[in-house]
């Protein structure tokens, strides 16, 4: 079993498409100077006049907690502060299983939007789609409210039911939904055999991610000789992120050398790389990776590192753009701190910041006419405060999100499938290893 060791995670920690590193040690603090002790002897004094005086009587944790998150959020719509219950929560799903809903979400100004629901949830079941906005839990509007909190709404007992306002593209009024918490196990990874064609899709990496492609792999290799075996898709639309290490092993699943990821903050001396080790569990097959408007973070260092070297070709649409590092840090009894601290990088050199992976074969997927106008691009450059990218343009980057649930409607996997078949060509399949060789 092959396994990169890392204390890096790359998370879709509570839902936002976040890549995340769990630490308890970073740069020493800088003492702070007089000017910031006065600043805080302000912060002290409104505090005060506010627990005193405001017209109804607030809880001094309750205040401090949004004026950290309101200072988090100021940075980038990934900073932000946990207390030991979130905290706690964001563990358990990191662990792939929590309960409520199964919505990966992220802030959208001052409400919050479904970057994608889980598959096979309640969330999914009830009819929830990617680029819904959420307006309002159980009645009460969530406008304004820190993303921890709107996720601690929407999570409690199994078999507890959540009234849920939507907003959705294109709808005449807003959308109205009651859903019956459940016990949420992610299954990571999904398989099966399309004929001659290994199909295996990636829905968020946790730590179950890497064990279930190995044994998703062994499972096809038994299931279809060798010699008719034409290749795999790896499927990564719809991945909103997950652990970084399991993002590097899963790379190094289909690759013999090269650098896979590379993370770099603010001190260019502390940049870390992450390179393949030989052994590719596929023998070499060819393979095909699926991304569109949802496929973010860890999703994007896979994608962006089987791109650069020229091990698998990109079909899809322009993935979600989010290629910032959060590191998280224990704040012992008090919460935890997500902060952003470092941005990724492919192995040639390139944040996908706001810019999101651009496929090698651009192949739109067609909505049904029930959701046409519905549907809109899912983008890190969309997200108000977010980090510029060093190469964003206008245009930005994301994709529309949308997947249909019978892979006979599913234009991007037949034509990987064919592609794989020999049925068609294009100039990008396979890639040329030639191209590789410099970054390798």
């Amino acid at each position: 079993m092959r396994r990169v060791i890392s204390p890096l995670v790359a998370g879709a920690v509570i839902g936002a498409t976040a890549v995340a590193l769990f630490s308890s040690v970073m740069a020493p603090a800088k003492a702070a100077s007089s000017a910031t002790y006065k600043e805080l002897s302000v912060f002290g004094d409104v505090l005060e006049q506010v627990e005193r005086n405001y017209v109804t009587p607030q809880k001094e944790g309750d205040l401090i907690e949004k004026a950290i998150n309101g200072m988090l959020s100021s940075l980038d719509p990934h900073s932000s502060y946990m207390n030991a219950h979130d905290a706690e929560e964001a563990m358990s799903q990191i662990h792939g299983e929590f309960g409520g809903l199964g919505l990966q979400v992220a802030t959208e100004g001052k409400l919050i939007k479904v970057v994608s629901p889980i598959d096979d949830t309640p969330g999914a079941k009830a009819g929830v789609l990617a680029g819904d906005v959420i307006s309002e839990i159980d009645g009460h509007s969530v406008r304004g409210l820190a993303l921890e909190d709107a996720v601690a709404k929407m999570r409690g007992p199994v078999n507890t039911p959540v009234r849920l306002t939507l907003i959705r593209k294109g709808a005449d009024k807003p959308i109205k939904l009651t859903i019956v918490r459940d016990t949420i196990s992610v299954q990571a990874v999904k398989s099966r055999v399309e004929g001659d064609v290994g199909y295996i899709r990636i829905i968020s990496f946790t730590e179950k991610t890497y064990d279930g492609l190995e044994r998703a792999i062994a499972k096809i290799r038994n299931e279809v000789p060798a010699d008719r075996l034409k290749g795999y898709v790896l499927d990564l639309r719809l991945n909103p992120g997950g652990l970084v290490a399991q993002a590097v092993s899963v790379s190094d699943a289909f690759l013999d050398r090269g650098e896979i990821v590379s993370l770099r903050g603010r001190n260019k001396d502390e940049a870390r790389r992450y390179n393949a080790t030989s052994g590719d569990l596929t023998d070499h097959k060819p393979v095909i990776v699926l991304v569109n408007g949802g496929s973010a973070s860890a999703a994007e260092i896979v994608a962006g590192a089987l791109q650069d070297l020229k091990r698998a070709t990109i079909l899809g649409t322009r993935s979600f753009g989010k290629g910032s590092v959060q590191t998280i840090l224990p704040m012992g009894k008090a919460g935890t701190l997500r902060l952003t601290t470092a941005l990724y990088y492919t192995p040639s050199g390139t944040s996908i910041q706001g810019t999101g992976i651009a496929p090698d074969i651009t192949v739109e997927q067609p909505l049904p006419p029930e959701l046409q106008g519905r549907v809109e691009a899912q983008s890190e450059s969309r997200l108000r405060g977010h980090i510029q990218g060093q190469s964003e343009t206008e245009s930005g980057s994301g994709s529309s999100a949308y997947v249909p649930p019978e892979a006979k409607d599913d234009v991007q996997l037949q034509s990987a499938l064919q592609l794989l078949r020999g049925e068609k060509t294009d100039p990008a399949f396979p890639p040329s290893q030639e191209k590789a060789a410099a970054l390798q």
